[in-house]
């Protein structure tokens, strides 16, 4: 829409209030709302401010005057409001300057796909993301000076087997969650609702389903989009989830690993680039793909150790990402094999269907900035022809200790995937995409708000360890 057909979908709608939202550094959405009589022309251009100081990442208390500016294009009804509301996501602006903000995470992946355009290697970058997350019955957690604990719950868990009273006894077994059909999938009608909330707002459904681990683990998986309205629409896809799970008095979580034993959550991601309406990524290649899409995969496996620090940006990630029959940890590119960080999909034959899915990302991302900087990642390998090496086709998780050694493998911590991007980072500054202020920001939000602070409180488990040491 535009925003003269925004000012007239509102009025059909009977909008009471606006409400907008942007999204943070580190990747949640804020929001603040206005009355529908703010709601004009002059909004869409001149945007309506507000203190930037709290908000995670941003300005300091001394320069924290910023702006909203509402996309017309994202206008929707809020399917969660008593009150009518309009719901638009905004980009954030200098109200001195007129400037975009340099750390507004949609404007970065506005200049990622801008920074495309201009190479001339390509015009649009398709992403696919498959987002897995947990619908739990309760979530409770605590840290304080003498204590730490946390407490998660579902009544469909196979820790539930046992508890006493009505108790049906239809719970999927650790690593069995994978397509069982009700009663063992007790999530399916919530997953229906959160599909037909989506697809009243615009975003196209492929699937649903229960995933592989016990306790009410599910996925739903968007219809391929162009980079930002793919990053839009991933945040108003866990909008809706979390809403949807409250309606119900349950709660969702995309924290990456919530559950001992058992697997955690990712968010396979597809990805693809097009120019004047053409795929660029088939060919005659291996596995039908280009050479443009090889060097594309050379990119990725070559800068995987940076792009961890945004594409897996948790303490928690790495308690999913680590070695064994879970996550793709292991470097390597092939057709079909999920064992590899980058698979091929071969379920069509068609040029249009031919694609890359990156498999180590998990849904903890800020996904503005997760897809920014992977396309930054392919675009630099076109531009060097960075080879990928050969593909494996070999289970991945079944090789020998020789063989295995000389396979590259994903960081195996936060601390890791930092010091990695502080070391390589030059590819995400071209183009002034990502800006040195922005990497600075992020590396030390890291450091002192989420590593030193995990790494200076003792862990429930060091208990049971050492204290009767």
């Amino acid at each position: 829409m535009t925003a003269k057909e925004v000012l007239e979908f509102a009025k059909k709608n009977k909008v009471q209030v606006v409400d907008l939202k942007f999204v943070d550094l580190l990747g949640t959405w804020q929001h603040f709302t206005i009355p529908t009589s703010e709601l004009t022309e002059s909004l869409f251009k001149d945007g309506n401010g507000f203190d930037g100081s709290s908000i995670r990442g941003w300005q300091a208390i001394n320069n924290s005057d910023m702006l909203v500016v509402p996309d017309p294009k994202t206008a929707i009804i809020d399917p969660f409001c008593q009150v009518a509301t309009l719901s638009m996501v905004c980009d954030i602006m200098d109200p001195i300057t007129r400037e975009s903000y340099s750390r507004d995470p949609r404007y970065i992946a506005k200049k990622a796909e801008a920074y495309l355009t201009k190479s001339k290697i390509g015009d649009t970058s398709y992403f696919g993301p498959e987002a897995e997350f947990f619908i739990l019955d309760s979530a409770r957690f605590d840290q304080t000076a003498n204590s730490g604990y946390y407490f998660i719950n579902s009544e469909e868990g196979i820790w539930e087997s046992g508890k006493e009273g009505i108790n049906s006894g239809y719970k999927p077994r650790h690593k069995e969650g994978y397509f069982p059909v009700p009663p063992t999938d007790s999530q399916q009608d919530i997953r229906s609702e959160m599909i037909l909330e989506m697809e009243k707002a615009g975003i196209v459904i492929e699937k649903h389903h229960h995933e592989v681990a016990t306790a009410g683990q599910a996925e739903i998986d968007m219809r391929f989009d162009s980079l930002v309205t793919m990053a839009d629409k991933v945040m108003l896809y866990k909008y809706i989830c979390k809403n949807v799970a409250k309606r119900h008095g349950k709660t969702v979580t995309f924290m990456p690993k919530p559950i001992f034993g058992d697997n955690g959550s990712g968010m396979h991601t597809h990805q693809s680039i097009w120019k004047d309406g053409k795929p660029l990524f088939a060919g005659n290649e291996y596995a039908g793909i280009s050479k443009m899409c090889l060097y594309y995969i050379g990119g990725i496996l070559k800068h995987a150790h940076a792009l961890a620090a945004f594409t897996n940006p948790t303490t928690n990630s790495y308690k999913r990402l680590t070695p064994g029959f879970e996550a793709p940890v292991n470097l390597a590119y092939s057709n079909r094999n999920r064992s590899a960080s980058i698979r091929i999909p071969m379920y069509s034959p068609s040029p249009k269907a031919k694609r890359i899915e990156v498999r180590f990302p998990d849904p903890a991302c800020n996904p503005y900035l997760a897809f920014a900087a992977m396309l930054m990642a392919g675009i630099d390998g076109i531009e060097n022809k960075i080879d990928p090496g050969k593909p494996i086709e070999k289970d991945l998780y079944d090789l020998e200790p020789e063989e295995a050694a000389k396979i590259r493998t994903m960081p195996g911590s936060l601390d890791q995937a930092i010091s990695n991007l502080e070391a390589d980072h030059a590819f995400l500054l071209k183009g002034g995409v990502f800006t040195p202020d922005v990497l600075e920001t992020w590396i030390s939000w890291k450091k002192t708000k989420e590593m030193d602070p995990m790494r200076l409180r003792p862990h429930p488990y060091e208990f049971f360890l050492y204290y009767d040491a």
